[in-house]
Order: C-alpha cells, then structure tokens, then sequence
C-alpha cells in the first residue's frame, strides 16, 4: 500500500481587497459594513458566483449603459446642428458615416483616391460595421452608431478581464478602467477602444510569456493606433538591465512584421488612398485640446505671441517626445530597482500624448488602463477623472460657442477653455511625476508593497540586472580605484 501524498503546500495567492489596502476607499466602506475584516482570507476562500472577474464584468456592463445614456440624447434628437455640444454626446461615427460614404459604398476607403484619414485596420472596422448596416432604412446611421457602440461595449469587457488578469495579487485595480468616467464619456467617440483592447490582450500575453503572440496582438494594435508599439520601448528598456535582447527582439520583430502585413496589401493596391492617413497627420494644424491649441488661442489674442504652424508642430512634437523617451530611459537605468513594465509603458504613451499636436478627448482610454497597471491609487484617480471630466464639458461648451445663432453674451470664454487644456495637461503631469516617484522609491509602488515584483515582465520577470548606468557609474569608480 503506497503512503498518502503529502498535501501540497502551494495554494492560491492572498489577493488585497480595496478596502483593506487603498485607505482612500477605506472611507466610504461604512454603508456595506466596514473594510473587509484581516483575518479573511481573500483569493484562497471560494467567494461563490461573484468571483472578482465576474464582478468587474458587471460593473464595466453597467459602466456601458452609462455610456450608452451619455449619448442618448443625441441617439433621440439627432447629431445635427449644436445638438452633439449642448449635450455633450458628440461621435464621429455618425458624420463620418454620410461625410466619408459609407452610406453608399461600405468599403470606400479601400478604393482608389480615398480620402479616409484613418490607419489601415481602423478603415477595415469602419467598413466591416459599415457593411452590417442593412439598406433602406430611415435612420441607418443610428444603427451604424449603436453597432460600433456595443461593439466598443464588449472592447472594454476584454480589457478589463486582460487588466485584471495582469493585476497579480492586486485584480481590484481592474475597476479603475471598468467605472472610468473618462472611459464612459470618450470610449464611443471614435474606434480607440479596438487599439485599448489588442494591446491589453498583448500586453497579458506578453506577461504569460507568449512574446510571439504579444507581438502579432501589438502589431495589430498599432495598425489601429500607432501608440501600441511605444510599449516596446518600456520592453526594450528592461532588456537593456537584464541583458535579455532576444525577448525584446522577439516581440519587436513579430509586431514590426504584423504591421507590414496588415499595411503592405493596401499600400500596393491603393497608394494614394494609404499616403493620406500619413499626409493629413503632417499636414493637420494644432488638434483640440492639445498645449499647441491652447498656445495659437491665447496668441491669437496677443501680438507678442507667434503662432505654430503645422510643420512647426509636427517638428517640435517630435523632438520632444524624442526627447521624453530617452529621459524614460534614463529613468529606467537609473533607479535602483528595475521599473516595472506598466510603469515605464505609462511614462512613454503619456508623453506622447502631451507633447503630440492632437489630444482628442478619446485619447484618455489609452492611458486608464496603462494607469491602473502603473500607479493603481484611487484618491489620485478620483482627482484626475474629476478634471478630465470638467474638460471634456468645457471642450463642448467651448465648440458650441461657434454657433452661428448663439447670443454672444451667453458663449463659453476662450480663457476658460484654455484654462481647462492647461488644468488637464498639468494634471496627467502630475500623475505622470508620480510614477516616477513610484521608480525611484519602490515604497510608493501599491503593486510592490503587496510583495510582487512584475505581473506584467513575462520572460523578463525575475531576471538580475547587466547593466545599469548606476552600475556603470560604480564601475568606472572601481576601475579607477585599481589604477591607483
């Protein structure tokens, strides 16, 4: 008779529950009974049907119908006229549907001459729901609408399952994206959720280690927006530490050639037509929202400020986000512990951001998920979403006061828009300053005060550092030591 296993002393991690480790949302657990008490045992007791992802699908469903409610009053009284800025419901879906031809032709960005200013996959969504739309009805473009919505719907469930699943020990953080208030007021203005969602699931799988499937899931995502492929960067800066090229060039590789194969057949067959995406975004002035539309509005005003142009811009633009990347780098070789990857991921796609000509108001879905994998405090949230919310309200007001029928006396003031840009800027800025607090002192890093290291490293987690410009610096300090 063989002798009984001994049970094995590996289990289910301990996950941190809210209201026992953010002291913020502490405060507000007193009408459902107080923080969760410390000797449960969250992660290893089975909480029934209400698992955490089961949760979280719930609030990002019920995080939908608000959005969908947010639009409603364009969905009743239509998108015409000063409608889409009285109620703040404004979608390009529904203009670009008639403005772009859609209505008649589904598949016209990809025709000859087309003049679609948006990337290759996006065009191919665009006309993929386009086609749906059957003929022949009233109002096609309300359904045209409401389809990319649900649609943007069940983005958003993907990416919060993927932000939950990267969470480690801390899978709450996941709610952050699923009850944004930025999410629920930006996510159905434009197809933005489709790059959120391909790069959340490469970036999960990039955590569990599948850097071929991370890189085809980044490519595709960058085919959408270009902003999935600056997490390569966060990659390469780690790769840089531990000495560990072949995951970076892996993943690079694999999502440089899923952009070329997405890109390349449409390229041959419609030069014209894919030159204007490229085209209109060098071309294009300073976007809404944007420092560069701020500064041209106030300069506008003044004669002892100049104006930028759009080459201006573009030039400028890059050269500071240039700029901000090697600082990310540095940063990243210079603390003394390795960075996380959804830290230095946050730091690069919030730079460009800033210093980018555009800062549609969509934008801010790409980094509410990159938030919570980075710096997941939800009093720092609150505050953010609080004034991401006051400028997405003046940004209308401020476009409504263009109305050829609005009493002068009543319109929303230039200043005052251009106060809302700065508050905005200043206060991703600030975020952004914290996470690299969060680098430089590990204490303040909510994922490593629960005793992980890196959910999100994958092939890189664990790995000890080659080479540091700390180390480099301690080196040469020794090889002069040995000299004398």
């Amino acid at each position: 008779m063989s002798a009984p296993k001994k049970p094995s002393q590996r289990g289910p991690l301990r996950i941190t529950v809210p209201s026992r480790a953010d002291g913020f949302l502490r405060q507000f657990t007193a009408m459902i009974g107080g923080p969760l008490g410390r000797h449960s045992d969250p992660g290893r007791v089975s909480p029934g049907f209400f698992t955490v992802e089961r949760v979280m699908i719930l609030l990002t469903t019920l995080g939908a119908l608000l959005m969908l409610l947010a639009k409603n009053p364009c969905r009743v009284n239509g998108w015409g006229g000063s409608n889409p800025y009285i109620y703040a419901c404004y979608s390009d879906w529904v203009p670009l549907f008639g403005a772009r031809g859609f209505a008649d032709n589904p598949w016209v960005p990809f025709s000859s001459g087309a003049e679609f200013e948006y990337p290759v996959l996006m065009s191919a969504v665009a006309s993929a729901v386009a086609a749906l739309v059957p003929q022949g009805l009233e109002n096609r473009s309300l359904l045209y609408f409401d389809m990319n919505l649900a649609i943007v719907a069940i983005l958003w469930v993907i990416t919060v399952v993927c932000t939950l699943r990267m969470g480690g020990r801390r899978p709450w953080d996941a709610a952050i994206v699923a009850i944004a208030p930025g999410i629920i007021l930006t996510a159905s203005i434009n197809w933005d959720m489709w790059a959120v969602a391909l790069l959340a699931m490469g970036m999960l799988s990039f955590a569990r280690g599948h850097t071929v499937l991370a890189g085809v899931l980044i490519g595709l995502g960058a085919a959408m927006k270009i902003y999935p492929f600056f997490v390569l960067g966060a990659i390469l800066v780690i790769a840089i530490r531990t000495g560990k090229f072949k995951v970076f060039w892996t993943t690079a590789g694999v999502a440089a050639g899923t952009w070329v194969l997405v890109n390349l057949p449409y390229a041959l067959a419609y030069p014209d037509s894919f030159k204007h995406f490229f085209t209109f975004s060098s071309e294009r002035g300073a976007g809404l929202s944007s420092f560069w539309h701020a500064w041209n509005a106030v300069a506008a005003k003044t004669d002892s400020m100049g104006t930028f142009e759009a080459e201006q811009i573009s030039r400028y633009g890059l050269i500071l986000f240039f700029l901000c990347c090697i600082g990310v780098a540095v940063l990243g070789l210079m603390a003394k512990r390795t960075p996380r990857l959804g830290s230095l991921a946050f730091l690069i796609i919030a730079s460009f951001v800033m210093v980018n000509k555009v800062y549609s108001p969509q934008f801010i879905v790409w980094l509410i998920p990159l938030f919570a994998l980075a710096l997941p405090r939800w009093r720092l949230f609150v505050v953010w979403m609080m004034v991401e919310v006051a400028h997405f309200y003046g940004l209308w007001n401020y476009l409504d006061s263009f109305s050829a029928d609005k009493d002068p006396h009543k319109v929303f003031p230039e200043i005052g828009y251009v106060l809302l840009v700065l508050a905005h800027m200043v206060m991703l800025a600030y975020v952004m300053f914290q996470v690299v607090r969060s680098i430089l002192d590990p204490r303040r890093d909510p994922i490593r005060a629960v005793g992980q290291e890196d959910p999100l490293a994958g092939p890189l987690a664990g790995a000890k550092d080659v080479f540091t410009l700390r180390g480099l610096g301690k080196g040469e300090e020794k090889s002069k030591e040995q000299k004398v």
